[in-house]
C-alpha cells in the first residue's frame, strides 16, 4: 500500500462511497413502554449517515471530495444536496431516486440518562449498487483515497474498495455497522478502521470476549487486511501492521457529545493520507480530529475545520502537519 502515490499538496482528491440519513430526534423524561404515548421536547432535524458525515469532514479539512450515494426524491434528499453544495462537495454521483425515500432515523432520548431508542429506515441507501460505484469510475481513478462504510449494501462497499485499489488509491473501510465479512472482502481493504467491538466481530469473536486489541488486530492482519487501526475512545487508537504495533494516545478534551468522533477520525485519516502524510502521522492527525469532534453537540456541527485543527495545534504549542499549514496558506494566497 502506497500512502503518497497520487496525492497533490494543493488538492487531495478523496471519494467517499456511503450513506446519507436524516435524524429526527426528540427528548422525553423517560423511554415509553409498549403502546404508551409521551410528550417530548427539543425536536430537531439533523443531517446524518456515516458516509455523509465523513465526506463533510474531509471537505472541511481541505480535501477535494466526491460523494457517491443515493437519496430520495424528497425534501430530505433536497436538503442533503443543499448541504453538500454549502460544503463544496462534488455531487455528480449522488443520485436522487423515486424508488425509495431518503434514509431516516427516529431517535428518542431519555433526558436524565441520555439513554435512547433508535429506529432506522435505510431507505434509498439500500439501493446503492456496484453499478452505481462503477459509474463513478472517473472520480475513483483520480482519487488518492477512497473511503467507504457498511451503511450501504456490502457489494457496493466492496466495489468501491476493489476499484480504488485497481486505480492505485488507498482503500479505507470503516466497518460500521459491523457485520461478518468474508476473507475475500477483507483482502480488498488497505486500511480497516473498526472500534474495539467491531474489530472483535470481524475477527470472529464475541464482543464480550477477553482479548486485547493487539491480538484482534493481528488476527485481522492474518485474514488479509494490510493495516488495522482500532479506535479506542479516550485511549486514542492502536495501529497494527504485519511488522509493528503502535499506540497513539488521545488528546485531552472535555467531551460534550461523542457521537461523531469516529466519523471525524476517519475523515482526518483519509485527508492526511490524501495529502501525502505517512501512515503513523496520519493516525496522529486523525486522533486530533476525532478528539476535537466531541467538544460540541451534534455530529455535523462538531466536525472540525482546517482552521479549528490549526488553532488546536497552536494553542497546545504543537507543530501542525506541514501539509495542513501549506494548503491553508495556498488557499489564502489564491486569487
Amino acid at each position: 500500500m502506497s500512502t503518497t502515490g497520487k496525492s497533490k499538496l494543493s488538492a487531495a482528491h478523496i471519494t467517499v462511497v456511503g450513506s446519507y440519513a436524516t435524524g429526527l430526534t426528540m427528548k422525553v423524561d423517560r423511554l415509553p413502554s409498549k403502546g404508551e404515548t409521551l410528550l417530548g421536547t427539543g425536536y430537531r432535524v439533523d443531517y446524518g449517515g456515516k458516509g455523509s458525515n465523513q465526506a463533510i469532514g474531509c471537505a472541511r479539512l481541505g480535501a477535494k471530495v466526491t460523494f457517491v450515494a443515493k437519496v430520495g426524491k424528497d425534501s430530505f434528499g433536497d436538503g442533503a444536496l443543499r448541504l453538500y453544495g454549502e460544503q463544496g462537495i462534488d455531487v455528480a454521483y449522488v443520485e436522487q431516486t423515486r424508488e425509495a425515500p431518503t434514509g431516516v432515523g427516529f431517535i428518542i432520548v431519555e433526558s436524565g440518562s441520555g439513554h435512547n431508542c433508535i429506529a432506522l429506515d435505510p431507505g434509498a441507501n439500500e439501493l446503492l449498487t456496484a453499478e452505481n460505484v462503477a459509474a463513478a469510475d472517473s472520480a475513483l481513478a483520480s482519487s488518492a483515497v477512497v473511503l467507504t462504510q457498511l451503511e450501504i449494501p456490502v457489494h457496493a462497499a466492496e466495489a468501491a474498495l476493489t476499484r480504488a485499489r485497481s486505480h492505485g488509491a488507498i482503500a479505507i473501510l470503516n466497518p460500521a455497522p459491523v457485520r461478518p465479512l468474508p476473507a475475500s472482502f477483507l483482502r480488498s481493504v488497505d486500511i480497516l478502521t473498526p472500534n474495539e467491538t467491531e474489530a472483535k466481530v470481524l475477527a470472529g469473536y464475541a464482543p464480550s470476549d477477553s482479548i486485547t486489541p493487539e491480538q484482534v488486530g493481528r488476527e485481522l492482519i492474518s485474514r488479509g487486511v494490510s493495516t488495522v487501526i482500532i479506535t479506542l475512545g479516550e485511549q486514542g487508537a492502536l495501529m497494527v501492521t504485519s511488522t509493528a504495533t503502535t499506540h497513539v494516545p488521545a488528546i485531552s478534551v472535555t467531551a460534550a457529545d461523542t457521537t461523531g468522533a469516529g466519523d471525524a477520525f476517519n475523515a482526518g485519516l483519509a485527508t492526511a493520507l490524501g495529502f501525502g502524510a505517512g501512515l503513523e502521522d496520519a493516525v496522529r492527525f486523525a486522533v486530533v480530529t476525532g478528539g476535537l469532534a466531541v467538544v460540541k453537540e451534534g455530529v455535523v456541527p462538531a466536525l472540525p475545520s482546517r482552521d479549528t485543527v490549526l488553532n488546536f495545534y497552536r494553542q497546545q504549542h504543537r507543530t501542525p502537519p506541514e501539509w495542513l499549514e501549506s494548503t491553508r496558506a495556498a488557499e489564502r494566497s489564491a486569487p
